[in-house]
């Protein structure tokens, strides 16, 4: 009779002779990496968000400066020309309501100043503006040129946010080294200075190498979800009050052009500023 060789039993992955992994523990390994992918998933969209959400407020901002900038003398001179017409009116008739009217036609063109006219917009609600806080540091002072950053301006700033932005980070002092650095991306993005944003990407390409994301525990990556759904709510209510407020209202106008928006506006006022001479002329003619 022949000797037969014993076969070693042979354990297939995952089958129930598999006796070095529990059923329980590949259901919570299996849950435990869903969770993973979930989280990863909720970063990214809270930083897509994110970016959007900062764009807009730089739109939005550098259309109120430029509306400013463009748009103040016009308006100052749409006010001054008020005046004049009730003035000479009011010299006309001497109707007192026609005196109290040129009156308060007067003072909207020469209004008390405020803090902020005082300080030349030096300050603001965060402080002291970027502007000032350039002449203190011999920074030069870069007014945005456009309402829209360029297309390769803001193309650079949404790689740098992705790969620098401060939720990535797992420990403290490298959420603090990205949070400085995206001040400054964000700072030169509002400019739409694309050599600085370049500049920015070289910094953090040649600067330390981004910390692996360590596998967390269950309760570890939903208290990571709960965290990026609070965050996700308040960004919300941010782009609420963006959109919402009057700039914002106006730039919704011209989602595509909103730099033509602003030479739409001084064309506008152009015309009536030609209109209110038209009506001045007329009413000194009459005295």
């Amino acid at each position: 009779m022949s000797e037969q060789t014993e076969q070693p039993e042979q354990t297939v992955p995952g089958d129930s002779g598999d006796s070095s992994v529990t059923g329980g523990e590949r259901t919570e390994q299996h849950t435990e990496a869903r969770l993973e992918r979930a989280v990863r998933a909720a970063e990214q969209a809270l930083i897509e968000f994110e970016i959007a959400v900062e764009t807009f407020r730089v739109e939005v901002e550098n259309f109120s400066r430029l509306h400013h900038q463009k748009l103040g003398p016009m308006y100052t001179r749409l006010d001054e020309l008020d005046a004049l017409i009730a003035e000479a009116k009011a010299s006309r008739s001497g109707d007192p309501d026609d005196l109290r009217r040129a009156k308060e036609a007067r003072a909207l063109v020469m209004p008390m100043p405020g803090v902020e006219e005082l300080f030349h917009d030096w300050l603001g609600s965060d402080g002291i503006s970027d502007d000032a806080s350039a002449m203190l540091t011999d920074r030069p002072v870069r007014p945005p040129e456009r309402v829209r950053p360029s297309e390769e301006v803001r193309r650079l700033y949404r790689e740098l946010v992705r790969q620098a932005h401060p939720d990535l980070a797992q420990e403290e002092a490298e959420r603090e080294r990205r949070d400085a650095f995206i001040a400054r991306v964000n700072a030169a993005y509002g400019r739409g200075d694309e050599r600085l944003l370049r500049e920015l990407a070289e910094e953090w390409a040649a600067g330390p190498a981004p910390e692996a994301t360590a596998p967390g525990e269950s309760e570890e990556l939903y208290a990571r979800l709960e965290w990026l759904a609070r965050r996700k709510e308040l960004l919300s209510l941010v782009a609420s009050e963006l959109e919402e407020s009057a700039i914002g209202s106006m730039l919704r106008m011209a989602p595509d052009d909103p730099d033509r928006l602003l030479e739409e506006i001084a064309e506008q006022l152009l015309a009536q500023v030609s209109e209110r001479e038209a009506e001045l002329a007329e009413a000194l003619a009459a005295e």
